[in-house]
């Protein structure tokens, strides 16, 4: 499933791409044809992610309601304008406690840090004609607009640039009125609430509730933008079993995994990758921004030793999700 990161690094890719432009809007597979009837023609003005969720505007005050879910993807085409505020595809940026400097290029293998899809990771990609501000892909003379593949549910397409959604659990139109609702029952993203109150919306919410740790970091009511893998690695950077319930979890640990998250997933945003690993020296910094398999602590490494004590992690099913974790060190 796409996590907070991937939601934001759309975003900004709207920001950069779509919003300030008219678009011409259709639904190829035929799911979405009436809502594309009506956006089509007009300027979107504005975008915005909370959580795993994205909001575009267009004018009238009519927004676009995206959720990703588990299979869903944005794949982009055309002229990609990048956002200097985030690293390229390739780039080293986020782990500023990282040795070297300045290493080649690193490409994932598993999509995640690619500029021409994000969300789920797919084998296929769109393939893109970058502009001056990017490099190393395409060529000015690819078909545009760009052929539809499989089953795209939205495509909006600017003069330059094409975005086509494949695969969300939700796509729908919304008032202001109801994206304000829908925000409302978020918890906290340390990207669009201040960092200081969303601690303690956070810490207040978890401290209170019997529920176990685990499901509370994949509620998002209770926080925002967490998925399975930020859910492992968080609870195994804190040391924490995740069966822990909320209320039973001490306080500055709590506070602990509200901050960890604020760093994490700026990291993920400037990277595209979630890299969860601290500390590493130039070559293994360089294999775990190549495999998500060189990148995190505990998450698919279910019988594998743990890399700190040697234990097999453990791997079980809570509440129909994989959850991993080190019996040990997280005991």
């Amino acid at each position: 499933m796409p996590e907070g990161h991937s939601v934001h690094r759309i975003a900004r890719q709207f920001d950069r791409n779509i919003v300030g432009r008219a678009v011409s809007a259709s639904s190829p597979q035929g799911r979405f044809v009436e809502g594309a009837a009506v956006i089509d023609g007009r300027e979107a003005t504005a975008v915005r992610a909370v959580g795993k969720q994205m909001f575009l505007a267009f004018d009238e005050e009519l927004w676009l309601r995206v959720h990703l879910g588990m299979y869903g993807a944005w794949d982009f085409a055309g002229e990609i304008l990048v956002d200097p505020t985030i690293a390229s595809a390739n780039g080293r940026m986020g782990q500023t406690n990282q040795r070297g400097t300045d290493l080649a290029p690193i490409l994932d293998g598993a999509g995640e840090n690619s500029l021409s899809s994000i969300g789920a990771p797919r084998r296929t990609r769109v393939h893109v004609r970058m502009s001056e501000q990017t490099r190393g892909l395409g060529d000015d003379g690819d078909e545009w607009p760009p052929p539809v593949v499989g089953q795209v549910r939205l495509r909006l397409l600017t003069d330059t640039t094409c975005a086509d959604l494949r695969g969300p659990t939700a796509c729908a139109l919304q008032s202001p009125d109801e994206v304000a609702a829908t925000i409302a029952k978020l918890g906290p993203d340390p990207l669009v609430d201040d960092l200081a109150e969303g601690e303690e919306r956070f810490t207040a919410v978890v401290r209170r509730k019997p529920t176990s740790i685990a499901l509370l970091l994949m509620d998002q009511s209770v926080v925002s933008g967490i998925g399975n893998v930020y859910r492992a690695e968080l609870l195994f950077r804190a040391r924490l079993n995740p069966h822990t319930p909320g209320r039973d979890v001490p306080e500055e640990t709590v506070r602990g995994l509200w901050r960890d998250w604020a760093r994490l997933l700026a990291i993920g945003v400037e990277t595209g990758q979630m890299m969860t690993m601290d500390d590493l020296d130039p070559a293994a910094y360089r294999r775990a921004m190549a495999s998500r398999d060189d990148r995190h602590w505990v998450y698919r490494r279910a019988g594998l030793p743990c890399r700190v004590c040697g234990t097999a992690i453990v791997l079980e099913e809570l509440a129909t999700r994989k959850l991993y974790w080190c019996p040990r060190c997280q005991a």
